[in-house]
C-alpha cells in the first residue's frame, strides 16, 4: 500500500512538509488547492507550485483532495454544463502535474458533520464528535456557528465563502429527492470519466459523513448497496471509491472489511479512521486501535492485504493530543501514530504473521 499523510498547505497547516516527511513509511501528500471555490478552474501554475514544493521535501503528489463538486452540478442545474466544463479542464491540468487520483464528495450543501470538535476522552485527549439529538435540534446556521469557531484555521467544506446563503442553498434542494441526486452524479461522471480514461487519472467519491441524511438533505454513499450502483454509473475502472473506515463505520449495518475484498478493484483511495458508536447515533472519534472503537482496524488493514492493495492510503481524523495547536481532527502526532499502527500490522502479514 502506497501511505500518504493530507496537508493542507503551508498558510493553513500546523503539520510541515518535513514533519509527514518523517514518518515512517510515508511517501506523499494528498493536497489541494484550498483557496478555489468549487466550480473554480485549477490553473497549471498553482498546480505546479504545489506539486513542486511537495517535491522538494521528498514526497511525492500524486493524490489531490479533494476538487470540490459545484452545487449546481448537484442540483442539475442548466449552468452545470459551465461548471463540468472547468472540472474537465481542471482534470487535464492536474494530470499534467503527475496527478493520479481526485478524491470528491456529492454530499448536498455540507460536507462532514460534527456537533463538537473538541470532545473530551477519558484519557484527556479531544475529538471529533457527533450528537444525534443535537443534530435534529439545531438550525443549519447554529451548526455552521459552532462548527466555525476556532478562527485560526479554515476546515475544508466548511470555508466561510460556501457558507454565507447557507438557507438558500438547502431552499434549493426542497424538490431534489434521492434519485435526482443520483441522477445528476451519473450525469456529471458520463462527462467526466472519458477524460479520466485519456488523462489516466481516477475519480474516488467519499462516503457521506455521517451516512445517513441530515436536515432532511438527500445523501446517496452511504453503505455497501450505494457503492455497488455508484460503480454501475459508468462501467470504468476510473470511476472509483475513496473508502472510508470512519464515514461508513458511523453506521452499523456497514461491513468495511467486505466492502474491501467487494469493491477491492474500484478502491483508489482508502481513509483510516476508527469510531466509538453508541446505540442512541451518537459517535465519537478514537485512536485507530481496534479495541478503541466499533471499528475493527486489524481486520481492515487485513482485508487490504488479503487483496493485494496497492492503492494510496492515509490515516484519517486523529485525537487532539498533548495540547497540540492544529486544525480539528488534523494534527501530527494522533495520525502519525495511526500510521505506524497500520504498518504494524501491515509489517506483521507481509511476514507470514496470522491475525486470528
Amino acid at each position: 500500500m502506497n501511505m500518504i499523510f493530507r496537508w493542507y498547505g503551508e498558510d493553513n497547516d500546523s503539520v510541515l512538509l518535513n514533519d509527514i516527511n518523517q514518518i515512517p513509511g510515508t511517501g506523499g501528500a494528498a493536497w489541494a488547492l484550498h483557496e478555489k471555490q468549487p466550480g473554480e478552474i485549477w490553473e497549471k501554475e498553482k498546480i505546479e507550485q504545489t506539486v513542486d514544493l511537495i517535491h522538494s521535501h521528498g514526497l511525492h503528489a500524486e493524490v489531490v483532495e479533494s476538487v470540490n463538486v459545484h452545487e449546481d452540478i448537484k442540483l442539475g442545474l442548466p449552468s452545470r454544463e459551465t461548471y463540468i466544463d472547468n472540472y474537465v479542464e481542471t482534470i487535464r491540468n492536474l494530470a499534467a502535474s503527475g496527478v493520479k487520483v481526485i478524491c470528491y464528495n456529492f454530499m448536498p450543501v455540507f460536507d462532514w458533520i460534527r456537533t463538537d470538535l473538541h470532545k473530551e476522552l477519558g484519557d484527556g485527549s479531544t475529538a471529533l464528535f457527533y450528537e444525534n439529538s443535537q443534530i435534529e435540534n439545531i438550525t443549519p446556521e447554529e451548526l455552521i456557528q459552532k462548527i466555525t469557531e476556532n478562527p485560526e484555521f479554515t476546515m475544508p467544506g466548511w470555508e466561510p465563502g460556501r457558507l454565507e446563503h447557507i438557507q438558500g442553498l438547502i431552499d434549493q434542494y426542497k424538490d431534489i429527492t434521492a434519485e435526482d441526486l443520483w441522477g445528476n452524479l451519473q450525469y456529471f461522471l458520463e462527462r467526466v470519466i472519458p477524460v479520466c480514461k485519456e488523462c489516466d487519472v481516477r475519480m474516488a467519491i467519499h462516503p457521506d459523513d455521517p451516512p445517513w441524511s441530515v436536515f432532511g438533505l438527500p445523501r446517496i454513499i452511504t453503505g455497501r448497496n450505494d457503492l455497488k450502483r455508484l460503480t454501475a454509473l459508468v462501467e470504468s475502472g476510473y470511476n472509483g471509491i475513496t473508502l472510508c473506515s470512519g464515514a461508513l463505520g458511523a453506521h452499523p449495518d456497514n461491513d468495511i472489511p467486505a466492502m474491501i475484498h467487494e469493491f477491492h478493484d474500484r478502491i483508489h483511495f482508502a481513509h483510516v479512521r476508527n469510531v466509538r458508536r453508541f446505540h442512541n447515533g451518537d459517535f465519537i472519534e478514537t485512536s485507530h486501535r481496534a479495541g478503541d472503537g466499533s471499528v475493527d482496524i486489524v481486520e481492515v488493514i487485513q482485508a487490504y492485504h488479503d487483496i493485494g492493495y496497492t492503492g494510496y492510503i492515509r490515516p484519517d481524523h486523529g485525537r487532539h493530543l498533548w495540547g497540540e495547536n492544529c486544525r480539528p481532527g488534523y494534527g501530527l502526532y494522533d495520525r502519525a501514530l495511526g500510521i505506524m499502527y497500520m504498518l504494524g500490522i501491515w509489517d506483521h502479514l507481509e511476514k507470514g504473521g496470522t491475525l486470528k
